[in-house]
């Protein structure tokens, strides 16, 4: 595969996308807030093992031009835009899709983030916390009630959720309000793995460290001296920082029949700064 900038600062090479492997071979996956970075990361290597891939994002310019990368690497994307934190345009949206490529199996609610909102807790306004949960928790929420009709009718799914190291153990560069909603994914991930396991269906949930992905560096270099990065740097068992690969790698992983007899769990992908 040619080599793709998944949306951030470094270039990383396709690799092995499991190309040779169709894991994903009739199955459809629709992953949210996917444009760049991670979420385009793992959109990328579920096509490239076989599955019909939508990926979603409120950026219609951005999905224009994954979808375009992807296809000059060899690699199909649909898109669709949609605003993850609006209820009502998340439903119509997946309602749509659903109708297209009929019905979702894989589900990755990748959309999320801190939104630049303060990192001190008493700086953190009411709004700030509505919108961080909203994007972050019930953008979930929302995404999963879409597809889980499906999914039960099917008695198959996969639904990954996106949870973080912040939302575990804290965070040094995002606020109470983006852990608290990250804690709550994990949190809601075990709840969902329990009712919803009798009918075939799985959920799983992915926290990582920090991914240097554009938007996270940003944020390290605003609230980091270059001394307390390297320092952080230092605590992490393997020396570097997760890259979008490793998360693409995991989520095809707790999205495919490897992992059916995995759910309710929230997988740590940190290389080692914490451990559990």
């Amino acid at each position: 595969m040619a080599e793709i900038n998944y949306g951030g600062p470094v270039k990383v090479a396709g690799g092995d996308t499991g190309r040779g492997c169709r894991r994903f071979g009739g199955k459809v996956a629709l992953l949210t807030g996917a444009a760049r970075g991670i979420g385009f990361a793992s959109a990328v290597r579920l096509a490239g093992e076989g599955a019909r891939v939508c990926i979603t994002d409120r950026d219609a310019r951005a999905l224009e031009e994954a979808v375009g990368i992807a296809a000059a690497a060899g690699v199909q994307l649909h898109s669709c835009v949609m605003d993850s934190s609006d209820a009502g345009d998340v439903a119509q949206r997946i309602e749509e899709v659903s109708v297209t490529v009929g019905g979702i199996d894989i589900l990755v609610n990748n959309a999320g983030g801190s939104l630049h909102t303060p990192f001190q807790f008493m700086q953190e306004s009411d709004a700030d916390w509505q919108r961080v949960m909203d994007l972050n928790l019930m953008g979930a929420v929302w995404a999963s009630k879409a597809v889980l009709p499906g999914m039960i009718a099917k008695r198959y799914g996969r639904i990954v959720n996106f949870g973080s190291k912040a939302g575990r153990y804290g965070s040094l560069i995002a606020g109470a309000n983006y852990a608290a909603a990250k804690g709550a994914v994990a949190s809601m991930t075990r709840q969902m793995a329990q009712e919803f396991g009798p009918m075939g269906i799985t959920v799983n949930s992915i926290c990582p460290g920090v991914v240097m992905t554009e938007r996270t560096s940003s944020l390290w270099s605003e609230r980091r001296t270059a001394e307390e990065r390297e320092q952080v740097l230092a605590t992490i068992p393997v020396r570097r920082y997760c890259e979008v690969d490793d998360v693409a790698a995991t989520v095809a992983f707790l999205a495919s029949d490897d992992s059916a007899f995995i759910t309710g769990a929230s997988l740590d992908l940190n290389g080692g700064q914490a451990m559990a």
